[in-house]
């Protein structure tokens, strides 16, 4: 595919105003949007701005109606059995959520995460801890940041209730073995759920193949709108557990002292939904569809190979993961020898306009176990050049020499 013209899908690359170079590489925090997602938005607001499954009129007609188209895109996206096992959430966050404070865990109950874990998919489990008493377990990844299957199963043996891990890494881009993870969690009678924020932007992921009970993703991260997610699940799963979030739109009818639920997925989704947001999700599942995980992965991994051949030489530089970048994916995260990653981050936006994220992820025990202040973390995506790539690399190397 001819990176320039998939450029020009995207405004972002012609709206700015600025003289100096406009570098986008935080993909991993939040992508860029084509203005095919941009235009489905706006087909919501302008020409179908009413209540879904509410009102009798045409226009309440229309809006249910591309719902159900997207919950079957995104169904047949994902290779869902049926489109009822497709739940519309806020963000990846609200998907682990409603797991955690549905499923009936309680004390007794195992859990059992990486030590690799976004807070998302960390605090929701102490929660339950210091509320309902479960127990929560940590595999510990192998030297080179990759998972440790041997201490997994370690792990298992001992009796887990759900295994809850991040499928890729928004620390160093490492994908985990989850067919292995599955088939062992599974021979062990846990269930297991899989935070998909950064895989399902960047590789294709078939929930039946892999026999996934949960996953939970974000649209904002794969060229959809911000605050509207997917929770995916087993139907006979959904069908046992109780609604974590209830009201408006969750039931078919109530009394003063009880209601009777919709079925899966309208018992899951509580109140007034994100219509332009599911619009916009649709529209970019067709869009990264029309691109293929084939040219994503492609580009990602010669950007990946670039950088680091690139940097390599840059003293007290280290790069956080696998020595391998095929194994990172978009991802490249580093420190630098006393300096501080806010401080790099902020002089290359001033001097070149190359954006990169800086801190600690929301990875905050990785780095505290470890005593790392913060890092400085670039993700390319399919919109990003080689030229792009070889901006950031010389004013990095330009940072370096000053400090």
């Amino acid at each position: 595919m001819d990176i320039n013209k998939i450029r020009q899908d995207f405004p972002y690359y012609s709206s700015s105003t600025s003289k100096k170079p406009q570098i986008y590489l935080d993909t991993a925090c939040q992508s860029l949007r084509p203005q095919v997602v941009i235009d489905a938005i706006n087909q919501y607001y302008v020409i179908e701005p009413a209540c879904g499954g509410r009102s009798n009129h045409h226009l309440s007609a229309a809006v249910s109606h591309r719902v159900d188209q997207v919950r079957e895109t995104t169904a047949k996206f994902f290779h869902a059995s049926r489109k009822e096992e497709i739940i519309f959430t806020r963000n990846t966050t609200e998907g682990i959520n409603l797991v955690a404070n549905s499923l009936g865990l309680k004390s007794g109950d195992t859990i059992v995460i990486s030590d690799k874990e976004h807070n998302s998919n960390l605090i929701p489990w102490q929660m339950l801890v210091k509320r309902e008493g479960v127990q929560l377990k940590v595999v510990p990844s192998l030297p080179d940041n990759t998972f440790d299957l041997a201490a997994f199963e370690k792990i298992l043996a001992g009796g887990v209730r759900l295994v809850s891990i991040g499928m890729t890494s928004n620390l160093d881009g490492v994908t985990v073995p989850a067919a292995e993870i599955t088939k062992l969690a599974h021979k062990h009678g846990a269930l297991v759920l899989f935070d998909a924020a950064q895989a399902a932007p960047h590789r294709q992921i078939d929930v039946k193949a892999l026999d996934i009970d949960f996953l939970a993703l974000s649209g904002h991260k794969m060229l959809g709108p911000s605050g509207i997610g997917i929770l995916y699940g087993k139907l006979a799963l959904l069908e046992k557990m109780s609604p974590f979030l209830v009201g408006g739109d969750t039931v078919a009818s109530s009394t003063y002292e009880s209601c009777e639920f919709l079925p899966v997925p309208e018992k899951y989704e509580a109140g007034l939904q994100d219509y332009a947001g599911i619009y916009g999700m649709g529209a970019a599942l067709d869009y990264m569809k029309k691109v293929g995980f084939d040219f994503i992965q492609k580009q990602e991994t010669s950007l990946n190979e670039y950088i680091t051949r690139e940097i390599a030489d840059l003293s007290g530089l280290k790069i956080l993961g696998p020595a391998d970048p095929k194994i990172r994916g978009g991802i490249v995260n580093f420190t630098i020898d006393g300096i501080d990653s806010h401080r790099v981050a902020l002089m290359l936006d001033q001097m070149a306009g190359v954006m990169v994220r800086s801190g600690q992820h929301c990875v905050h025990s990785w780095f505290n176990s470890r005593q790392i202040k913060g890092s400085v973390r670039a993700s390319t995506y399919f919109y990003n050049t080689q030229e792009e790539a070889a901006i950031f690399i010389e004013n990095l190397k330009k940072i370096r020499k000053v400090l």
